[in-house]
């Protein structure tokens, strides 16, 4: 009887032990986890001792039974370690030539889990231990003279806090198929008992668990490759949901080449990787999960240098890895980078010497090692792994890609530092553009005059403009408006503030807007998202530009004409008096164009000088002492965006009365230029009394206290000084002047 029992403790029965589990134990293991699995499990073993065994006590019969569960509970637990590190399905799990390989891809591979092998092992670890204390007790059992069953019992004693619950712990992973990190937060969880045995043994499970994960770890953090061939980790790649639903009977090697140039790609710097927050355990907290993100991001760069890349060799090692004297190294003092020797042949070595790679190996391979996952020092390694890529990826970007060279050209062209080539572009396009844009033709026309600028002002040593281009995107009927166009907008169209921006456009040529190439590596800087912004602004730089222009010139050519006039009436006094009441007539238009320009030139000189200018400045300081990669990317995002807040385009009210205002000042130039040729007098005065509302609108929410009293435009109040220097904006804004007094009543002096 007792070898039959130890026969049964390793899960064989027979006539002694019963076994009533064959089918129970399938379905329990195929029930869905939402149909009480863990009922199931409650249900006990399924071992029982044969009912007509009559010579034993029932104190016998209960003490053998409770020692019998054991034996089941090590079947299942064997069955389960079995069947995990079955690899046998690999073979055909790679046959594609096969009619049925693609059952045998989504039946077999979607099965497979590196977790759960690993956790088997583990489970294998323990219950090796139980067969040497069954064969122990054997042992001890043939010594005797007098074997009793209180020796099986003493022998096996321990188990019995641990098998039970590993068989629970078994059966919710198969019914409710966790993997992954949701296996890594299930033993996570199961660790925080009260029972040290139990406790440490399911501490190894989870020290097998954290093998996998500190395996892909490495692969992803020293050699920038994602090992994740059941989608455990997480970090996800996001092609994977579209792979899901990919044929497996495609081309094994074609998808293998895809994906190695997908690798090599910088797409996949911005949306080709993510975090998984299914399979981030729960003791790994988000932002040490995006540290590990960007680590394995800014390797695969590091590794996979572009072979057409232009950049600089740095000629000092030594100064490169000295904190903020690095970027003195290769600035003249004016925090331009100095032109180096160019070299395209680059390898991976270079960018990422090996030994920081070792460096990187050693941190993960002892906290591999440690017998108990640690969360503070894995956090600390995590965060130096971080710190080494983010400096590798700085002297990239910065100094070998000369990030500062690329931003100082952003500045000159889509904020219009170059101010003298953009002056050049808007006189020779100046004909141009008062006429209505030809959908086909538009951005071709444009390119003449801006070349014309180029070779007027820009010289030779400007490398960086030719990665500029002119692009006119496709435009609407609404937008392609044209001088005549305005001139013959009606009341209700000027009065409305609650049309969409689009239809507050100065003409047809409002959407002129620049492009600029980037090469690698510079598009980990330079996002889509980034540039999209520089357009932004670069649009409503360059109309408030371009209504500055016409201002301008409407005094020059007005002028020139009153000139004349006056000519005519010293030269003939007494046939002259059309002429000297056409002069009396209009000099009320100069005080209402000068009120324009002095709105315009103020809001100019705000924009930039008070924010383009001291933005840039604190960029500067940042560039020169940040040697940090990631702390770049987030000043470069906080200037852009305080270009946009200080420049009210993010404030939808403001914006739109500033468009309104700048097509105000258009429609005022073409009119007063036209005025010889017998423009509505009516036409003029409901232009200056539109302008005087809106700009009386924009102080009134210039100076709210929402705005002037914030922090997000900290040189709003000198704007607003230098426009109500005199109290005039504040006086009409309060309504203290009457509509008379605030415009020349120019339509009572037509004759």
């Amino acid at each position: 009887m007792l070898h039959e029992l130890l026969l049964a403790l390793l899960g064989f029965t027979g006539d002694f032990v019963l076994d009533n589990s064959s089918s129970s134990s399938a379905r329990r293991r195929s029930a869905p986890a939402e149909a009480g699995g863990a009922g199931d499990a409650d249900a006990g073993p399924a071992f029982r001792l044969a009912p007509d065994l009559t010579f034993l006590q029932p104190s016998e019969r209960s003490a053998i039974e409770r020692l019998i569960s054991l034996g089941f509970y090590y079947r299942e637990l064997n069955r389960f370690a079995t069947e995990s590190r079955d690899l046998s399905w690999i073979q055909s799990s790679v046959d594609v030539s096969s009619p049925n390989a693609d059952i045998t891809l989504k039946g077999k591979v979607r099965k497979g889990s590196a977790y759960r092998r690993a956790i088997a092992n583990g489970i294998a670890e323990i219950l090796s231990v139980y067969r040497s204390a069954v064969l122990q007790v054997e042992q001890n059992l043939l010594s005797d003279p007098l074997p009793i069953l209180a020796t099986v019992t003493h022998g096996l004693n321990k188990f019995e806090v641990l098998l039970p619950p590993l068989y629970e712990l078994v059966m919710e992973i198969e019914q409710k198929d966790i993997k992954g990190g949701q296996l890594l937060n299930l033993l996570h969880k199961r660790c925080h008992c009260g029972v040290p045995e139990l406790q440490s043994c399911i501490q190894r499970l989870l020290w097998h668990g954290h093998q996998v994960m500190f395996n892909q770890l490495t692969s992803w953090m020293v050699y920038g490759i994602l090992q994740d061939q059941y989608h455990e980790f997480f970090i996800r790649r996001q092609v994977d949901r579209d792979e899901d639903n990919e044929s497996a009977q495609s081309d094994v090697a074609d998808k293998f080449a895809q994906k190695l140039a997908k690798d090599t790609s910088l797409t996949s710097w911005h949306s080709g990787f993510h975090v998984s927050l299914d399979m981030l355990p729960e003791y790994i907290h988000m932002r040490v999960a995006e540290s590990i993100l960007f680590a394995g991001k800014a390797i695969r760069v590091l590794r996979n240098p572009s072979p057409g890349a232009t950049l600089h060799e740095p000629t000092n090692q030594s100064q490169i890895l000295k904190g903020s004297h690095r970027m003195q190294s290769f600035t003249g003092g004016s925090g331009v980078l100095k032109e180096l020797p160019n070299f395209s042949n680059i390898s991976a070595e270079e960018l990422l010497p090996q030994i920081e790679a070792d460096k990187v190996d050693a941190m993960l391979k002892q906290l591999k090692h440690s017998s108990e996952f640690h969360k503070r020092l894995f956090e600390s390694a995590v965060s130096s792994i971080r710190t080494i890529a983010a400096n590798h990826l700085w002297q990239l970007v910065v100094v070998r890609a000369d990030l500062n060279g690329h931003l100082k050209a952003l500045k000159d062209y889509f904020l219009l530092a170059k101010g003298d080539f953009f002056q050049c572009f808007l006189e020779e396009s100046r004909q141009l553009m008062r006429l209505p844009p030809r959908q086909s033709t538009a951005e071709a026309d444009l390119i003449v005059p801006f070349q014309l600028a180029a070779l007027k002002t820009i010289g030779d040593e400007d490398k960086y403009f030719t990665r500029v281009s002119l692009r006119m995107p496709l435009f609407g009927m609404k937008s392609s408006t044209s001088q005549k166009d305005l001139q013959k907008s009606n009341t209700p169209d000027l009065s409305s503030q609650g049309k969409a921006s689009s239809e507050l456009a100065l003409d047809g040529w409002h959407s002129i807007a620049l492009e600029y190439s980037v090469d690698w590596p510079l598009q980990l800087f330079f996002t889509p998202d980034v540039l999209s912004k520089y357009r932004k602004v670069f649009q409503y730089l360059i109309r408030l530009k371009r209504t500055q222009m016409e201002l301008e010139k409407s005094w020059t050519a007005v002028m020139h004409q009153d000139h004349v006039d006056f000519s005519d009436y010293c030269k003939d006094r007494k046939n002259s008096s059309a002429t000297q009441l056409r002069r009396l007539r209009t000099n009320p238009f100069w005080r209402v164009r000068e009120h324009m320009a002095f709105l315009i030139r103020n809001l100019q000189f705000y924009i930039q000088v008070d924010v383009i200018e001291s933005q840039w400045n604190v960029l500067q300081s940042h560039v020169q002492d940040s040697h940090d990669f990631t702390e770049l990317v987030t000043f470069h995002q906080d200037y852009l965006s305080a270009l946009i807040s200080q420049s009210f385009l993010d404030i939808g009210s403001v914006s739109r009365i500033l468009d309104s205002i700048m097509k105000l000042c258009l429609q005022f130039c073409w009119s007063i230029e036209q005025y010889k040729t017998g423009a509505n007098m009516f036409e003029i005065d409901h232009i200056t009394e539109e302008f005087n509302k809106k700009s009386n609108s924009l102080y009134t929410i210039l100076r709210s206290s929402r705005l002037a009293g914030s922090q997000r435009a900290p040189f709003l109040r000198q704007f607003l000084m230098r426009l109500n220097f005199n109290s005039f904006f504040e006086t009409t804004a309060r309504g203290v002047m009457n509509s008379g007094r605030l415009r020349p009543n120019t339509a009572g002096t037509q004759l």
